[in-house]
């Protein structure tokens, strides 16, 4: 990532900027750990955030390719240098970290590192992560560090604004934690309600369909036809519940997977083709992801249960930094200024806020007889 020092206002700026921009934790610890290696010009940076029992629950580097990565093998736990920065916050500047009494080696994969700097991400008495960078791009004297004391208190700037930034990234993701157990509990009671009173119908028509089998022979048969079209209503309320209740991989398997898995489920359990395509989408800030999942899920339930199509195709690819969705049907379409005027939404309003939410935009196209297409855009990051 690093092309050469960068010195000034304007970098300290553009890095504080970044950090603020995320609200995933996951995201602004990346954030924090490229904007450190840059603004300070090192070859390596990391950053630790502590468990309940002194070592790591989260290691992000810059520098290190995944194949690197990977081969380094586990997260560290109890680790010489990097464990005792959580016991002793306090800055670490190093000529050769390998020299220092607490190393206490590394795996082979590991890359080499002599300089050290190492910083504590604060919050009050709280430490709340431990920043690292390694080999300074500079000259350097036998014996001497490549970070200097202006390294330092520039990192201490850069830490106090990370320990800001990740306080309100926790807010954020406990805060939208209580959004899921609120929305969770508001789908239940909705299950509750339109299953119970399927199975209720069901279960009176199937006793009705019982009493006219030997009598009435013809009115029974209809009867249970009327059971089986109330049957296959009841899996449809269950399959979307579970849809919604159920936390999508997308820490796992991505968006893309993610989004092709759903869809090839959907294309299973309805007689409408559902087909998904995807181009050449780079991951993207957790939060927006999300938010195309959930759009995506809202505008494949509408075109399923109300467009009358037989086919509903899902795509998506980039746009610059950022990605397109489009979920389109060839359905009966409907007329969204009719159905503002009457009150009735589709889902509308809320995949606009989710689109808004996270800086995307949404529009919807359709007409009567014309099928309908939603497309959401988000900026990535």
């Amino acid at each position: 990532m690093s092309h050469g020092p960068r010195s000034g206002l304007a970098a300290v700026s553009s890095a504080l900027l970044a950090m603020s921009r995320h609200l995933e934790v996951r995201d602004v610890l990346k954030t924090i750990v490229a904007s450190a290696r840059d603004l300070l010009d090192a070859q390596y940076a990391a950053l630790g955030v502590p468990d309940d029992h002194g070592g790591f629950a989260q290691f992000v580097v810059d520098g290190v390719s995944d194949e690197q990565w990977k081969a380094i093998g586990p997260l560290p736990r109890r680790h010489g240098i990097l464990a005792a920065m959580l016991d002793d916050a306090a800055p670490q500047r190093l000529a050769d970290v390998r020299r220092d009494p607490r190393f206490e080696g590394w795996p082979s994969a590991h890359p080499d590192m002599a300089d050290f700097l190492g910083l504590p991400i604060r919050d009050g008495d709280e430490v709340l992560g431990a920043l690292f960078l390694a080999n300074k791009n500079c000259p350097k004297p036998d014996g001497a560090c490549g970070f200097t004391e202006d390294d330092e208190e520039l990192l201490g700037i850069l830490a106090q604004h990370a320990a800001i930034a990740l306080t309100n990234a926790r807010l954020y993701e406990r805060s939208r934690e209580l959004t899921i157990a609120e929305e969770r509990s508001r789908l239940a009671h909705e299950l509750h309600d339109a299953v119970s009173q399927k199975l209720f119908s069901l279960r009176l028509t199937a006793q009705a369909a019982a009493r006219l089998v030997d009598r009435d022979p013809d009115r029974a048969k209809g009867e249970l036809q009327q059971v089986a079209e109330l049957a296959a209503e009841a899996a449809d309320e269950l399959r979307a519940a579970v849809v919604e209740l159920r936390p999508a991989a997308l820490d796992e398997d991505g968006l893309v997977a993610t989004l092709r898995t759903q869809v090839q489920v959907l294309d299973r359990a309805h007689s409408a083709r559902v087909t998904f395509t995807g181009h050449g989408v780079r991951a993207l800030p957790a939060a927006q992801e999300e938010a195309v999942l959930r759009v995506a899920q809202e505008a494949l339930h509408n075109a399923l249960r109300h467009s009358g199509g037989t086919h509903v195709d899902v795509t998506l690819e980039r746009r610059g930094n950022g990605a397109v969705l489009r979920v389109g049907d060839d359905g009966g379409g409907f007329d969204p200024h009719a159905v503002r005027r009457a009150g009735r939404h589709l889902g509308l309003v809320s995949m606009r806020d989710r689109a808004s939410g996270v800086g995307g935009r949404l529009t919807v196209e359709s007409a009567p007889g014309k099928g309908t297409t939603v497309e959401m855009e988000v900026p990535g990051g």
